[in-house]
């Protein structure tokens, strides 16, 4: 089955009550329907470093942010096809690639198990950038298990805007024991009781009649990461009191604190990836901001 492989377009956020949930389903009919999928419960595995530098990146809003995770859209066996997702955002805009291989060959490429992408000699180049991504961060490891209830729509079929899509997330669990895709979904919830996930996804402006339910609604736009958001919740707590123990043992061996910062700062290393996906994906932003009198 053919399946989009690549995305770049605008994802936007919004916290809804049920009653108001209910309200825009029924604002959206003359426009959209559920789609081929119905309801589903997607399930994902967050990869990070020993460290979580990629939450610690994430959730200090920077305006280049990268993840990968393996997802599927419901409870599979070891045999049937999950995605391996990359997905940055970058100037407000996702950009995300995606391959669609057997879950157990998905988690051994990502846990560095067994290289994937080389046929023939040559290179996927969607398994390029996964594999780019894994050498760069090398110790990455799945830590997070995300999994939530999704009812998505699509426009009707003869509209404008064919590309446009709303989605509804409810019933956020997460946890970090279990990762497995062929396992239950169940954890810790992460939004509050009653509370929905709304996103907007669309690659250009939103249709102007959203915009009316939008406004009739009072419905406001937000920032909200749910990889963030269950790191926040459930390892900070965590993580306290053995990273202030790693501190106190690298100071004991001579470590100053200015080495213990820098030697896993949370914005070197995307700092580092921003520039280099900056300068394929805009190849003259250097010297536009070099024109400018700015620094690139």
């Amino acid at each position: 089955m053919a399946y989009q492989k690549v995305f770049k377009r605008y994802e936007l956020k919004y916290m809804l009550t049920k009653e108001q949930k209910d309200k825009v389903v029924r604002a959206l009919q003359p426009y959209m329907s559920i789609d081929q999928y119905g309801k589903t419960t997607i399930r994902n595995i967050y990869f990070d470093t020993p460290d979580y530098i990629l939450a610690r990146h994430s959730i200090v809003k920077p305006d280049f942010k990268e993840k990968l995770r393996v997802r599927s859209y419901t409870q599979v066996s070891s045999d049937e096809k999950v995605f391996v997702e990359l997905k940055r955002k970058f100037d407000h805009v996702v950009y995300k690639r995606r391959v669609a291989i057997a879950e157990k060959a998905a988690m051994e490429w990502t846990t560095g198990a067994k290289a994937y992408g080389h046929q023939d000699g040559r290179t996927n180049q969607l398994c390029s950038e996964i594999n780019y991504f894994l050498d760069y961060y090398k110790d990455l490891q799945p830590v997070m298990f995300l999994s939530y209830d999704r009812e998505a729509y699509k426009m009707r079929p003869g509209l404008d805007d064919q590309d446009f899509r709303v989605t509804f997330d409810e019933n956020v669990l997460c946890r970090d024991h279990d990762m497995s895709l062929c396992s239950e979904a169940y954890g810790t919830p992460i939004l509050e009781s009653g509370k929905v996930l709304m996103e907007l996804k669309c690659s250009g402006g939103i249709p102007l009649w959203m915009v009316s339910i939008l406004s009739e609604e009072k419905l406001y736009k937000t920032s909200f990461s749910k990889y963030g958001t269950a790191y926040t919740q459930l390892v900070i707590p965590e993580m306290a009191e053995a990273a202030a123990a790693s501190v106190l043992q690298r100071q004991a061996a001579g470590e100053t604190e200015a080495e213990t910062a820098e030697k896993r700062s949370p914005h070197t290393a995307p700092e580092v990836r921003k520039r280099a996906f900056r300068q394929r994906m805009f190849p003259h932003w250097t010297g536009f901001m070099q024109a400018a009198g700015k620094t690139a």
